[in-house]
């Protein structure tokens, strides 16, 4: 296609757009909504809220945060505590949320499962 033919088509679409937007222009229900948007804007500054403030609050089932991490909301699980073992004999500090803890589990090779969890000093959440 030549340079003028495409001028020449993208006038006529110039053209097709311009006279598309005076119609919307002219339409009294885009003068409605464009009017809501403003008042609802005016009132969002007025009271310091973000759109996503807004959606959440006429929409409490549309969490935005959902959608940016599903496997967050899909699984109910609370974290496990952090648990603090202290051997005596060497001093040495294991901190750990599970049992499977390849230090915690020498520990309990060597000394006995009751033995060792006598050495906890702490739990948190």
């Amino acid at each position: 296609m030549s340079l003028l033919n495409e001028y020449i088509q993208k006038e006529q679409q110039l053209k097709q757009l311009q006279e598309d937007l005076q119609r919307l222009e002219g339409d009294q229900r885009l003068k409605s909504e464009l009017e809501f948007k403003a008042k609802l804007e005016a009132l969002m500054n007025e009271f310091g809220k973000r759109p996503a403030d807004v959606i959440a609050l006429l929409d409490p089932s549309n969490d935005q945060r959902s959608v940016k991490a599903p496997a967050a909301s899909t699984t109910n699980r609370r974290k496990r505590r952090l648990k603090v073992y202290k051997n005596p004999k060497t001093g040495e500090v294991i901190e750990t949320r599970g049992g499977n803890h390849k230090g915690l589990r020498s520990w309990k090779d060597e000394y006995g499962d009751e033995t060792v969890e006598s050495w906890l000093e702490s739990m948190e959440d």
